[in-house]
Order: structure tokens, then sequence, then C-alpha cells
């Protein structure tokens, strides 16, 4: 395992939420633009499997960028599918080859520890995103969030097409996930 974080904290912040999301809930907005809760949990289906994959280096060579497209179908079996994935996603980054050389996911190649990182900015992230659009609460670690505040901290003004909206002002005494939020261009604050 990586001396730097664990993805098994993250795991189950983001295991706990989806295990509250009701029926009801699949049409709702979240802080993504145009991505309703069901899309959301359709783009986690895809990303668990797609960084376990790129821990295992099952993907170097021929993954394909998990989906956020509007309207994607959900898997019926979603409910256990998550759970089951996120925990094929900790199982693979604790082996130590995991975090040994170049791997791949949603065909973009990166050296291991960062695409590590890009896993786990999309569990917490996400985790947040379904948390608030849920009503649900969401606390990810100080151990993660400085992770990816490290790892955000280069972050453009402008954001990041494709993965980062605009970076959202925050104030100074702004906790450490108002940060990494602000960074990947989303409010503490937002509402539907």
């Amino acid at each position: 395992m990586n001396p730097e974080f664990d993805f098994e904290p993250a795991a189950t912040a983001l295991e706990t939420v989806v295990c509250g999301i009701s029926d009801e809930q699949l049409a709702a907005a979240t802080p993504c633009a145009d991505t309703t809760v069901r899309d959301l949990l359709a783009h986690v289906i895809d990303l668990t499997e797609a960084f376990r994959q790129a821990a295992t280096k099952e993907a170097v060579g021929g993954s394909v960028a998990p989906d956020v497209a509007p309207e994607r179908a959900l898997a019926g079996d979603w409910r256990a599918r998550i759970p089951a994935q996120l925990k094929a996603l900790v199982s693979a980054w604790r082996e130590p080859a995991a975090w040994d050389g170049i791997t791949e996911a949603g065909g973009v190649s990166e050296q291991a520890p960062a695409m590590a990182m890009i896993a786990l900015d999309e569990v917490v992230v996400h985790g947040w995103d379904l948390a608030k659009a849920t009503g649900q609460p969401f606390s990810p670690t100080a151990t993660d969030l400085a992770v990816l505040l490290d790892m955000l901290s280069a972050t453009p003004p402008e954001g990041t097409p494709g993965l980062f909206g605009p970076v959202v002002p925050v104030p100074v005494e702004a906790s450490a996930l108002e940060r990494v939020l602000a960074l990947t261009g989303r409010s503490l604050h937002w509402t539907a």
C-alpha cells in the first residue's frame, strides 16, 4: 500500500451515500452540470472499474474513457455493483505493484501514483456530488483532502475543460473540503 493514502475511507464514504439513494432521487440534479443522480451513478460504475483496471494494469493499451454523457443507462444492479466495485478498487490499489510504472484509465496514460490521485479525486468529489444532490452528509478524511489539494493546486482559474469548471473563489478561512470543491469548479453551498 502507498504510504500517502488508502482508498478505503473515500470508498466507504461513497458507498454509504450510494446506499442512501432512493429511486425517487435518481432524476435529481447534481452539482455536475446537466447530470442527474442516475447519470452520475452510471459514471461511478464506469470509473470504479476503470481505475481498478488502472491499478492492475489491465487497461494499459485499451481502456475507454468513463462516460459521463447525460441520459446514460443505469445498470439495474447498481446498488450491489457499486459497493462491490469500490471494494475491488480498494483491494487493487493496496497491491504494491499498483503504484509502480505507467498505467492508463480512460485512454489517458499517467504515472501510477498520479493516476491514483485522479481516482481519489473522482471517488471523493463524486461522493460529495451525490451526497449534496440527495441531502446526505459526506465527510472525506483530512488525509484525502490534503492529497487532493496537492493535486489540484495547479488547476488554472478557467478550470480544465472536460474535467473541472472554472475555479470558484473561496474565503481565506475556507475548509479543506471547500477548497477542494472550489478547485473542481464546485461550491460547498450548491443547491439544485
